[in-house]
């Protein structure tokens, strides 16, 4: 692949965008995927991140050959799938193979970005032992409990860990490797002894471990710049260039201007089809991983509210770009969906989000009802994502 006359202020419609576009999508298997297993996905990927739980779940779908959500769901009881705090200070879906190198590496880091936080609580070193003790006794043998029931341990061990201060002391046993997800009990989440969780996997040097991290993101992820890891990683520009520099011989570089991007080096071999719709979850790795998210957004976006410019939004993403958001409500037997584009599609591209619709609903292994909001009569402003 050679990506030429990139610009970092220009659009994915000008010269160079669409393919750059086009090499992500197929890097981050959200076309023509062969994965069938969730776990593969997240290995794949390195991290997923996943503070929306239920759209975590379906970001990994889409680039898993359509898995439903109960597969997943099985895949993450079961504790092929893990949850964590690890990259930035924010939980992420990580392989259980990868889960001790990734923290090893990148929780000092997380650790040392929340540590101000911890003052404020009166949380020290002696404190956190204490907990670590407690929790440790409360979930030996196997056994998995809510964050209220770690609270309550907590309590009964004379530990205060009312509101914020529970959330920051359960975050700090999971940087520490102490505990991790464990399964569901119905709809709430669980905690595990890692030890207990996940099977002890291959022990990496910091240097491989930064080497195998760099090679996932750009592999999965590129082209990308040092300057996008640096944000997804979370770790310092020192280190994401030692980890290119570990990578140079598998690893490609393209130099525009005052910008490098990294990939794999491998050319597309055909166009991807178009139109190819997407309905992107909250937080999707293909918007959520870079800091520079400019090649995503058309020259002029429809006005539209505050949440539906946020990256953080469902995005509706047709050959790439942002063109619109959605969103869905469960009902008792039937899902409702509502899309809204930013401009009128074509025919084409009406066709195309209604099978991406009816595709969510085959996820959630629920009838869907689509509604598509035209938006014909929007005034445009300029983007500012």
């Amino acid at each position: 692949m050679e990506i030429s006359a990139l610009n970092p202020n220009a659009q994915a419609t000008r010269a160079g965008g669409p393919e750059l576009l086009q090499c992500r999508l197929r890097n981050q298997r959200l076309v023509d995927s062969r994965f069938r297993r969730p776990a593969d996905v997240v290995s794949w990927l390195g991290a997923v991140q996943s503070q929306d739980f239920p759209a975590a779940k379906w970001s990994i779908s889409l680039r898993a050959n359509d898995v439903r959500e109960s597969e997943i769901d099985q895949a993450f009881d079961a504790g092929e799938i893990l949850r964590t705090h690890i990259l930035r200070p924010t939980w992420h879906f990580v392989h259980r193979d990868d889960l001790r190198w990734l923290l090893a590496l990148s929780g000092p880091r997380v650790e040392g970005r929340i540590r101000p936080y911890y003052k404020t609580q009166e949380l020290d070193t002696k404190l956190f032992r204490r907990s670590h003790a407690t929790f440790e006794r409360a979930l030996e043998g196997g056994r998995s409990l809510t964050r209220p029931e770690l609270g309550a341990a907590l309590a009964r061990a004379r530990i205060p860990s009312s509101g914020i201060r529970l959330a920051f002391i359960v975050m700090q046993a999971e940087l520490a490797g102490v505990i991790c997800s464990g399964p569901r009990r119905g709809k709430l989440l669980t905690y595990m002894l890692l030890e207990e969780r996940a099977r002890r996997s291959r022990a990496m040097t910091r240097d491989e471990a930064l080497a195998e991290l760099t090679r996932r993101y750009f592999t999965s992820h590129g082209p990308a710049t040092i300057r996008d890891f640096v944000w997804w990683s979370g770790l310092t520009v020192t280190d994401a260039r030692a980890g290119l520099a570990m990578n140079a011989s598998t690893l490609v570089r393209d130099q525009v201007d005052s910008l490098t991007f990294w990939h794999d080096g491998k050319r597309l071999t055909k166009p991807v089809s178009s139109p190819l719709v997407r309905l992107l979850a909250n937080y999707d790795e293909y918007f959520i991983a870079f800091q520079d998210r400019a090649w995503f957004t058309a020259p002029r976006l429809p006005t539209a509210s505050a949440r539906d410019r946020s990256i953080f939004a469902h995005q509706l993403v047709i050959d790439g770009q942002l063109c619109g958001a959605w969103s869905r409500t469960l009902r008792a037997k039937t899902v409702d969906i509502d899309v809204r584009p930013f401009r009128v599609l074509r025919n084409s591209e009406r066709g195309a989000v209604v099978a991406e619709a009816e595709r969510y609903g085959r996820f959630l292994e629920l009838p869907p009802n689509i509604r598509i909001d035209p938006q014909k009569t929007q005034k445009t402003q300029k983007a500012t994502l």
